[in-house]
């Protein structure tokens, strides 16, 4: 990353406690270590559910962060028709294609941070793969949530673009209800990569580790709708033998194996 123009896509879909959205601390920390490692800049950039995106980011403190640590935001509500990419439907489950903001599609290098949740609005669980939504104008985003193949549209929003890092904070967890208020549980547990299949695939473990919902406990990883439509579109790991699991020390790795057991079952 160093020398190079650095885009940040955070979890702002509200501004509820985390894991509800991004924790300013694991941003902050983020930002810093992007910095640290040479990045040219750093821009974040996000667009909110309901909420106004600038009313999100004015309650959890963002400007003030960005003043601070010196980044540039973002708005995608606020661009241009020309600051959009689109991409068509053939071959999508998106009746008139897709749009995402050129910025993140022509980024040198992206970069996503999201949390560990699932999510009751019919998308069963939202890590990186589901970070995309925030991506897409508004209008049609509440089109994929009328949609029965939402979990499908999901995974092919991410076909447009590709970070080169992922950060997902299992700090705490919702393993029930979300995406901004839900059952509460602490992970512990800090996950990096280079693969949204891979990232989300251990995070679904961590999940079931934990203890989590119908949804999520009844189906295996990758007979989840999100990951089997991402894994047809050659977005990431095929399937758990693919999936190679880091650590540094024995705690890690005892957990790790507890992961890759679960993992294993598919």
């Amino acid at each position: 990353m160093a020398g190079k123009r650095v885009v940040l896509k955070p979890n702002f879909n509200s501004a509820d406690e985390t894991p509800g959205s991004t924790h300013n601390d694991t941003l902050a920390q983020l930002i810093t270590e992007l910095r640290e490692r040479d990045a040219r800049s750093v821009t974040l950039g996000e667009s909110s559910r309901p909420p106004q995106t600038r009313g999100v980011m004015e309650q959890k403190g963002i400007f003030d962060l960005a003043r601070d640590l010196r980044f540039e935001i973002v708005d995608f509500e606020q661009i241009g028709d020309n600051d959009w990419v689109s991409f068509p439907a053939a071959g999508t489950h998106w009746p008139e294609g897709f749009h995402l903001p050129r910025l993140v599609v022509d980024s040198e290098y992206a970069v996503s941070t999201c949390c560990l949740k699932t999510h009751g609005a019919g998308g069963v669980f939202t890590l990186s793969l589901k970070l995309s939504v925030g991506l897409p104008p508004k209008p049609i985003r509440r089109s994929m949530h009328r949609s029965p193949d939402m979990r499908r549209m999901i995974a092919e929003l991410n076909t447009g673009y590709q970070p080169k890092l992922i950060v997902l904070d299992g700090v705490t967890a919702f393993t029930d209800g979300g995406p901004a208020r839900g059952e509460l549980k602490q992970g512990n547990v800090m996950i990096a990569g280079d693969d949204r299949v891979a990232v989300d695939a251990v995070g679904l473990a961590v999940l079931k580790l934990l203890g989590s919902n119908q949804a999520i406990m009844s189906r295996g990883i990758f007979q989840q709708e999100q990951i089997a439509r991402a894994v047809e579109l050659g977005l990431g790991a095929p399937g758990p033998d693919a999936i190679e699991i880091v650590t540094r020390d024995a705690e890690s790795r005892a957990y790790a194996d507890q992961l890759r057991a679960i993992l294993a079952q598919g």
